[in-house]
């Protein structure tokens, strides 16, 4: 196993915090849903004080926490490794398609567009690992295929760093948009990424080391999947037998998300993996 202990934390936040600041998003909360949300999240809070009986020297440890958080970029990092799974898992309930996962701090849009079969940007030393080769279908949820449609494909190389966030990747490097054939079809050729840590020498990192925690995310691919008139998937596909599958620090991993490679006459790893999307309207 790599051992990943990235000294660019800070670097790393504050990409993620210039990436997602690069939009302003709004959403259609009434005062009344907001002041309701607000005022349990408030009392949940006093609970918790009063429950554990927080000192004043805990108090300002954890606003100098906060205000490190901050400072060091790492805020689209704490809440997406914390928060996001329990939003995904509210959203995702009412759709019958393929499940979803997080999305995550290092998803990058305009990722070049690949026609299928496809093989990602890679340097000369990602291309001495093991080819990995993944196919299969994009349909609906009656079976039409869905022809055009756009799988975006991210991931870590196999060190467990992200093209993007760490600076002596070139940009796009295993990333790519592929654009599925006339019957739905895709394949594409990439490698198998490692297990990381999140980074570890910021705020986040140094709250799990205080907690007792591990900062281990396992082995994952990265996955935006599109068409028109359909409801986009973003998920993560995990590797069966892999390490941390059932301790991941962002609570991410689900069953239905595990890929089970085989080893073909070329001693490449090759999968198959159907995505399914519901209607926009559901």
């Amino acid at each position: 196993m790599t051992i990943i202990d990235s000294p660019t934390a800070i670097g790393s936040g504050s990409a993620a915090t210039d990436n997602f600041k690069g939009e302003r998003f709004t959403a259609d909360t009434s005062p009344e849903r907001l002041s309701a949300m607000a005022s349990e999240a408030l009392a949940g809070f006093s609970a918790l004080i009063q429950k554990f009986g927080v000192t004043y020297d805990e108090y300002r440890v954890l606003k100098q926490w906060l205000i490190e958080v901050g400072e060091g970029g790492e805020w689209p990092l704490l809440l997406d490794v914390f928060v996001e799974h329990e939003i995904e898992d509210v959203n995702s309930r009412k759709f019958k398609g393929t499940k979803g996962s997080i999305e995550g701090p290092y998803y990058l849009p305009g990722a070049p567009e690949l026609s299928s079969p496809a093989t990602l940007p890679m340097r000369p030393e990602d291309r001495k690992q093991t080819p990995f080769i993944m196919r299969g279908r994009v349909t609906d949820l009656e079976g039409k295929p869905l022809a055009g449609s756009t799988i975006e494909l991210w991931h870590a190389d196999a060190e467990g760093y992200y093209s993007g966030f760490a600076p002596h990747i070139p940009d796009w490097n295993l990333r790519g948009t592929i654009v599925t054939d006339s019957e739905g079809w895709y394949e594409l050729t990439t490698i198998a990424p490692a297990p990381y840590q999140i980074p570890t020498d910021g705020p986040t990192g140094q709250f799990i080391e205080a907690a007792g925690w591990h900062p281990w995310r396992p082995a994952h691919l990265h996955l935006r999947v599109s068409a028109e008139n359909q409801h986009p998937i973003i998920t993560q596909l995990y590797f069966a037998g892999g390490e941390w599958l059932d301790s991941d620090v962002a609570n991410a991993t689900k069953p239905e998300l595990l890929l089970n490679p085989h080893t073909d006459d070329c001693g490449r790893n090759v999968v198959r993996y159907d995505f399914t999307l519901d209607p926009l309207d559901a």
